[in-house]
């Protein structure tokens, strides 16, 4: 901490007179490098300057805790970002991340919306959803607002009419012939293959001329929108024509989504994590239910910085306020062993004094080496932890404390799921708040 006084506001406005007109995201932070808040912006130099106008009457507009936020703010810290929906994206991840004290929204596991097309099905089915099957589907988004997607889909369903029921449809069930299809079928929004209609090959013809339509120019649907619109018009029928104008704007609207990897959600969490936890325990021989797992990363930003992270899972899933980062001090150079060393004392050592307690498991990134290094500072501690492991990429190995052999399960063994998350959770966290940061006094223990 710092006597120091927070810049004045006419500092902070030539900072932010310096500040892009373009979509993104804002950070404001107090002396000491610590977020308060993160907001989003559609222009970011127009937003930002907002809080420090003195016309801006802040208590009325946005209250008490934002009047008193901006009393400690020293520094403002952007992200540039493509469009507003990406902004929106980066906004909530970056909340979910850093928790700051100002932001009451969007610090819970809430997550954003997918279009999910179920492929390993006979016959996909289109829908809306928040707990993809990652497995299985194919995804488009995340998008920033469900009833937008859900209006999107309708007039999707009307031009390929794919099923958005969840029924369970067999291509080689003969009774589907005597089964009685929904509404959608008779206003002819649906090809109905539960009720045998459609072919399998037909149907999934349909579907993936909506995939390509999901990812390409999709001007000749567009086209035959309007056309349709303005046959409305000049028919007066201008109720159908609002009708055809709402649904060419949600169409438009289907660019406005996030990236399924760039955009990664790590709340969605496609295994049962206590299947997970409950095959753990009599794998690394602990006669108590296992509950709390930390997993430590070592990552390398640019070349140059080196950051530890350690996340927290209870009860498998993300706790994160027991989420830390940690920048590498007493490491010259990339050392991973060495840069373990110095993560697990600094976390560890009030543990070793009995002054906290241990999780029940701790997890480090890497293998039999990673594993030694963390276990080198265990040793010099007069209260050893209960089980540390590590997990080796690619060929995911895990490694346990006192034996030689690594332990191999299936690929979709729910336990190697579960550590897989945990070690890749860790792995984002060191990554990401570096590269929407880009300030080395953000990393912030």
């Amino acid at each position: 901490m710092t006597d120091k006084q927070p810049k004045d506001v006419e500092s902070l406005r030539e900072t932010i007179r310096t500040f892009p007109k373009v979509p993104g995201v804002y950070l404001m932070k107090d002396i000491d490098g610590l977020v308060l808040y993160i907001g989003k912006a559609k222009v970011l130099r127009d937003r930002v300057m907002s809080y420090f106008q003195p016309s801006a009457d802040l208590m009325g507009t946005r209250g008490p805790k934002i009047v008193e936020m901006l009393q400690k703010v020293d520094d403002i810290t952007f992200l540039e970002c493509e469009s507003e929906v990406e902004a929106i994206l980066n906004e909530s991840r970056l909340i979910k991340d850093i928790q700051p004290q100002y932001n009451t929204r969007q610090t819970d596991d809430k997550t954003f919306p997918y279009l999910e097309v179920t492929m390993g099905d006979d016959f996909p089915g289109v829908f809306v959803t928040r707990e993809p099957n990652f497995k299985d589907s194919k995804l488009y988004g995340p998008f920033s607002s469900t009833g937008e997607l859900r209006r999107v889909v309708q007039v999707l369903q009307r031009v390929f009419k794919f099923r958005t029921c969840h029924l369970d449809i067999d291509a080689d069930d003969d009774k589907r012939k005597y089964f009685r299809p929904c509404i959608l079928a008779d206003i002819d929004q649906c090809t109905a293959p539960c009720a045998d209609f459609i072919s399998k090959k037909v149907y999934r013809d349909d579907i993936k001329r909506l995939q390509r339509f999901l990812v390409s120019k999709r001007s000749v649907i567009i086209k035959q929108l309007r056309e349709e619109m303005e046959d409305y018009s000049k028919k007066q029928e201008y109720e159908d024509a609002a009708r055809v104008r709402d649904e060419i704007k949600a169409l438009d609207r289907l660019d406005d989504r996030g990236n399924v990897d760039e955009h990664v959600q790590p709340e969605l969490f496609q295994i049962d994590p206590l299947k997970g936890l409950e095959l753990l325990g009599p794998l690394l021989e602990l006669s108590q239910p296992i509950r709390v797992i930390e997993g430590i990363d070592i990552a390398h930003i640019q070349g140059q910085e080196t950051v530890g992270s350690l996340v927290c899972f209870i009860d498998g899933r993300p706790f994160k306020n027991g989420y830390r980062r940690f920048r590498i001090k007493e490491v010259d150079g990339i050392d991973d062993y060495a840069s373990i060393r110095e993560v697990v004392k600094r976390r560890y050592r009030r543990a070793g004094s009995s002054e906290e307690l241990y999780p029940d498991v701790i997890l480090i990134d890497g293998g039999l080496g990673q594993l030694h290094a963390a276990m080198e500072v265990f040793d010099d501690m007069s209260i050893k932890p209960p089980r540390v492991i590590s997990l080796a990429k690619k060929e995911e190995l895990i490694y346990i404390q006192e034996k030689s052999e690594p332990i191999r399960l299936t690929r979709d063994h729910p336990t190697l799921r579960l550590l897989q998350y945990l070690r890749d959770e860790a792995h984002r966290f060191a990554q990401h708040y570096f590269h929407i940061l880009r300030q080395k006094k953000m990393f912030n223990e």
